[in-house]
């Protein structure tokens, strides 16, 4: 029989069949893989097709043959099951910082990953639209850059901006650049954030990915080592509210009983608990006085309390009047 010019792309076509057209519940049968890749101009017979699905499962592809009816070959398992893409869909969907036209094409390479049957139960849970998402496209290679320049030890510069009423992303400080060493990429309040060590303050910041513009990654050698290798990302996470920065200081709150799991779920289940009254319990920890700070206690109610010190909580209740003068001509 004569080779056609995709013979020797045989066993490709037949794992890509099996991999794109089936699955437990839909398989293939000897006669249908040997017509599909006739549609692909490859000439097959059932004996060398047999012997390239004999040699898919020793290369590693789980191929199961079922005899019951519908018979038919079939991949078993792959390297990502169902649940976890959906999961992956999920979690593209929810991030901000991906925008929409982004977020589609992932989803449709997650897709990939399944066989069309599979995908099929994916794309009727996709939805992408009226999602809050970032408008910064250059997101992608921003995040590129950084850890190009994280592996080669390499400080940045860039332009770091702040939206405008006219929703445009402005660089702030008059449009100089930032310079900076980029130890870590982490993913907070559902974006993303650079640590980076500051020379000139000799710290280690944090910047939101999507509003840093013109990165350039330049000669010189990252400094803050030291201080990077004793920042405790965790708990600079647990601390720090909406990634906004404040003055780390230790409080004391008390809170109603039903209110643990919210506790849990921001300071973790390391946080200690003082027990003092059969409906209360008080928590001791650190944190970055801010705003956020103040905006979430007060999200609260009357089921959190400022305790100590004393000076903290003045402020806390100064921040409260504050809001209440605003309303005052309603009263």
């Amino acid at each position: 029989m004569a080779k056609s010019t995709n013979q020797k792309l045989k066993i490709l076509y037949l794992m890509r069949l099996l991999m794109e057209n089936t699955d437990e519940e839909h398989v293939m049968s000897m006669s249908d893989i040997i017509a599909a890749l006739e549609e692909k101009g490859i000439d097959a017979e059932r004996k060398s097709v047999y012997d390239d699905i004999e040699k898919l499962k020793i290369f590693g592809l789980d191929i199961l043959n079922r005899r019951s009816e519908p018979s038919g070959y079939y991949i078993a398992s792959r390297d990502f099951e169902l649940p976890e893409i959906k999961l992956l869909v999920d979690a593209v969907q929810a991030s901000k910082f991906i925008t929409e036209k982004k977020s589609r094409e992932l989803i449709k390479k997650i897709e990939g990953l399944a066989g069309r049957y599979e995908a099929r139960t994916v794309q009727n849970q996709v939805v992408v639209a009226d999602r809050i998402k970032t408008m910064n496209e250059s997101i992608y290679y921003n995040v590129d850059k950084i850890h190009s320049a994280i592996s080669s030890n390499s400080k940045i510069r860039y332009k770091y901006c702040e939206w405008t009423t006219d929703k445009k992303l402005e660089p702030k400080k008059n449009g100089s650049y930032y310079i900076a060493s980029p130890w870590i990429l982490m993913w907070e309040d559902e974006n993303y954030y650079l640590i980076a060590y500051d020379s000139a303050s000799k710290e280690m910041r944090h910047y939101r990915v999507d509003k840093m513009l013109s990165i350039d990654i330049i000669g010189d050698k990252r400094d803050g080592a030291e201080q990077y290798n004793s920042f405790d990302i965790a708990a600079f996470s647990r601390k720090t509210f909406g990634m906004f920065a404040g003055s780390e200081t230790e409080i004391e709150l008390c809170f109603d009983n039903g209110l643990i799991g919210v506790v849990i779920d921001r300071f973790g289940k390391e946080v200690h608990i003082i027990k003092k009254k059969a409906n209360t319990f008080n928590i001791k920890v650190k944190v970055n006085i801010s705003t956020q700070f103040y905006g979430w206690l007060t999200a609260l109610g009357k089921g959190a309390r400022f305790v100590s010190p004393p000076s903290e909580a003045e402020k806390y209740v100064e921040y409260i009047n504050n809001i209440r003068e605003v309303y005052s001509p309603l009263s």
